[in-house]
């Protein structure tokens, strides 16, 4: 008797897949990967804490768009918009691409021989190993826009990519490639809920000597999904640096995939997560280093009440010849009540007998004592409990070394706190 074979997670959805055109070599290769692996469900490790049902699902789950008086975030700085609404490139609200002295092009519409016809998706198909991450696969498939960045020395301004959302169903996947030449440098923000359900990749080569600062927002829409993906590559005496907000969502996995691959490198990732309720916040992160005398971090910092949860899984992998390497990770929380729940699995996977290498997690309330201390100077219970989550998530926010932007997100903060008071 023939015993049927189970199908793989979103076969019949992965089955339905029609590719996009251009970059079509990327593209079948991602798809095949894809087809092999499957989608993720609940009994691979990696997702054990997050269930990927909805973003695996034909259709996303509607989400209406929230209508603030904000100031939009880094509006009173000078940098090149490019904005996305639904997934789609607006080019009415969008500054001209040739603004900031680099080379600037849409995925949509790229020329099959454009310089990152060889690039596209190969950072995201080497960080499919050790560990698989479908979701990545199915954007470098399907991925309808996004931006080829190419800097061949300091960009005069930074790039600032902003996702608007409009419509409540909307399913937008955006693939950008970044590559910096030697000794380049590029700022890129990101903001931006980006619509019901989002699913980007970020390929970054951040060449010899050249430095590359990443600051995203992500929020600020409650009903949203986003599955975020970072894979970068950093040459010798390069520098990279990470930083995410992330106020409210549904749920939100942010992958981070580095690999240290020229001696004297440095790699930095860090976020703040503020998560009131129905919140899932995912952050998993994987730095290799390869070469000699790299330099890691990884800060994460979640403040979570009435039931949020938080996720981390952070791993450091330091191969055979990677002397005097310094990888370093925390992971922190700070629940506001007993309902709330975070969830960790740090790791250290060491091949080098001369190294620097830790990681600490922990999980704890509000200091009653640092309460007592601003109480009993006048300070109302609601400030001082905003004064000490501000001062929780400080570590993670000074690896913004622009003070001005870390200044504006400090700003979101303090308006987060002050709505979410009580």
């Amino acid at each position: 008797m023939a015993v049927a074979l189970k199908e793989k997670p979103g076969a019949a959805r992965i089955a339905a897949l029609a590719l996009p055109e251009g970059m079509a070599a990327g593209r079948r290769a991602a798809l095949a990967r894809l087809t092999e692996m499957g989608l993720p469900g609940r009994r691979d490790e990696y997702w054990r804490w997050t269930d990927a049902a909805a973003l695996a699902a034909e259709a996303p789950v509607p989400a209406a768009a929230t209508t603030d008086d904000e100031a939009p975030l880094f509006d009173a700085i000078d940098r090149l918009k490019i904005v996305f609404t639904d997934g789609v490139f607006d080019a009415a609200a969008s500054d001209d691409l040739a603004g900031a002295g680099i080379e600037i092009t849409r995925l949509a519409g790229a020329p099959e021989l454009s310089w990152a016809t060889g690039f596209y998706g190969t950072l995201e198909a080497a960080g499919q190993s050790p560990v698989a991450r479908p979701f990545a696969a199915l954007n470098s498939a399907m991925a309808s826009d996004g931006v080829l960045i190419r800097v061949t020395g300091k960009a005069t301004k930074p790039v600032h990519l902003i996702y608007v959302h409009k419509s409540e169903t909307s399913d937008p996947i955006l693939h950008h490639c970044v590559k910096l030449e030697e000794n380049a440098e590029l700022t890129l923000l990101e903001t931006g809920p980006a619509g019901a359900r989002f699913n980007k990749v970020l390929e970054v080569d951040v060449g010899r000597g050249a430095r590359f600062h990443h600051i995203r927002a992500q929020g600020r829409d409650h009903d949203r999904r986003a599955i975020t993906h970072i894979f970068a590559r950093v040459a010798a005496e390069a520098l990279f640096k990470s930083f995410t907000l992330t106020v409210n969502g549904v749920l939100t996995r942010n992958e981070c995939v580095i690999d240290i691959l020229g001696d004297d490198a440095v790699a930095h990732v860090a976020g703040a997560a503020l998560g009131d309720g129905a919140f899932l916040h995912d952050d998993t992160v994987f730095i290799t280093h390869a070469a000699e005398r790299g330099e890691s971090r990884q800060v994460f910092k979640k403040v979570l009440k009435h039931g949020a949860v938080g996720v981390f899984q952070g791993k450091i992998l330091v191969k055979p010849g990677a002397q005097k390497t310094d990888g370093y990770q925390i992971s922190q929380s700070l629940l506001l009540d007993d309902d709330s729940q975070f969830l960790a699995k740090p790791e250290l996977e060491i091949y080098a007998d001369d190294v620097k290498c830790s990681h600490g997690s922990t999980t704890g309330a509000i200091d009653e004592t640092a309460l007592f201390y601003l109480r009993s100077r006048g300070v109302p219970v609601a400030e001082a409990t905003s004064l000490l989550v501000l001062s929780f998530v400080a570590d993670a926010i000074a690896e913004i070394e622009d003070e001005t932007l870390a200044g504006e997100i400090v700003a979101r903060l303090e308006g987060w706190l002050a709505r979410h008071r009580g």
